[in-house]
């Protein structure tokens, strides 16, 4: 087979770029493993800078109609117990942001794509085919056979465990620039209705707990924690989780002890690794395929839809020249180094500061409380 455009999985940054894409007029064959709908280990939080993107590729119907589950309050407690709450200001348009679970969002973002004129074939990626240091297509095992595809450009949006990535960047990512994390899903909790919840506390700093609430007593749970101070603790995820929900401001809220399942685990790659390359002769990665997560929040929604948006937009401009060298898709690279490189070495100095002085978070908690400007501008960064 020969198509023009190849994209390699289908979660949110997939199915972004594919949509992108294809209404730009583009022949595009969108690949992932598994069939739709699918669930993907994840908090399930989706900002508002995220739907302001999906909503300028035609969702914004879809969205209102999909009755997502809407986050207006946010609340962040600190490793002393100082309680910070406040309000969640809308995006562009009155764009909010929402708690979705992940098997509902990439089925809609999915569906759309196809709607706007992709393909989507479930196949197993093995391998980029690289020629001569080119990207031409992949190899991919579909109906039970493995088979070549050909393709003027490849998209790598498989995740943080991709396959073409791993082919065209071998380098291991550094502890201290990954991450773990745990979700479970709680049917009992008393959750505050719309307020998603940070809890930062010296076991986990620099990572946090939280509790982003579904509705109905229904609430995603869990933590994140740099790999390097996981590794360090001695500890399970799960008992690390346990020990937050014994937590007496927590367990009351337990209304029957707390019954979890869908538990899972699941591993990041921060984009505040320097020196990572995005762009490739044929081929691009977009989204935690392309480790552009957040290394404070451990958020990869937001930056994977922004960096879908624009590999499309370079795609796009390569293939009107017929030029999908790295000559001409290196822009890409520096599009997003402009946008999100320097935010991200920012939550990485911020990331590294409450390691080794936990106590800043008590003052900022502090300071916020009192100071309504600071208290923004400090959520703003989460």
């Amino acid at each position: 087979m020969e198509r023009e455009i190849i994209v390699v999985g289908a979660g949110p940054s997939g199915a972004t770029v594919a949509m992108a894409l294809a209404q730009m007029g583009h022949d595009v064959l969108l690949l992932d493993r598994q069939s739709f709908p699918r669930d993907k280990t994840c908090g399930d939080a989706v900002p508002s800078g995220a739907i302001q993107v999906l909503n300028s590729l035609g969702m914004a119907g879809k969205i209102h109609e999909a009755n997502f589950y809407p986050v207006t309050k946010l609340l962040l407690s600190s490793p002393r117990g100082y309680i910070l709450e406040a309000d969640l200001k809308p995006g562009f348009n009155g764009a909010n942001s929402y708690i979705v679970p992940r098997l509902c969002f990439d089925a809609l973002l999915k569906e759309h794509a196809v709607a706007s004129g992709a393909e989507f074939c479930q196949a197993q990626v093995k391998e980029p085919i690289v020629e001569d240091d080119r990207v031409t297509g992949v190899r991919a095992r579909m109906n039970g056979l493995v088979q070549e595809i050909s393709a003027r450009l490849v998209i790598g949006a498989d995740g943080v465990t991709s396959v073409i990535a791993r082919a065209l960047r071998p380098d291991k990512h550094q502890d201290v620039h990954r991450a773990v994390a745990l979700r479970a899903y709680v049917d009992d909790i008393e959750e505050i209705p719309y307020e998603v919840e940070f809890y930062l506390y010296k076991e986990i700093l620099p990572g946090y707990a939280w509790i982003f609430p579904l509705g109905e007593g229904q609430a995603n749970v869990g933590l994140g924690m740099r790999l390097d101070k996981f590794r360090q603790s001695g500890q399970s995820l799960e008992e690390l989780l346990a020990l937050f929900l014994e937590m007496p401001l927590i367990k009351k809220r337990l209304k029957h002890g707390g019954r979890l399942h869908d538990i899972a685990t699941w591993q990041l790659n921060f984009g505040s690794q320097k020196q990572l390359q995005l762009a490739y002769d044929g081929a691009l990665l977009i989204g935690d395929a392309a480790s552009l997560i957040n290394p404070l929040t451990g958020g990869g929604i937001h930056n994977g839809v922004i960096s879908a948006h624009l590999a499309a937009e370079v795609a796009h401009e390569a293939l009107a020249k017929g030029d999908t060298s790295l000559d001409q898709l290196k822009s890409y690279q520096q599009r997003c180094e402009e946008i999100m490189s320097q935010g991200m070495q920012r939550s990485y100095l911020l990331q590294r500061s409450l390691i080794y002085f936990p106590w800043l978070t008590d003052i900022l908690v502090g300071w916020g409380k009192a100071n309504g400007h600071l208290a923004q501008t400090f959520i703003d960064k989460l």
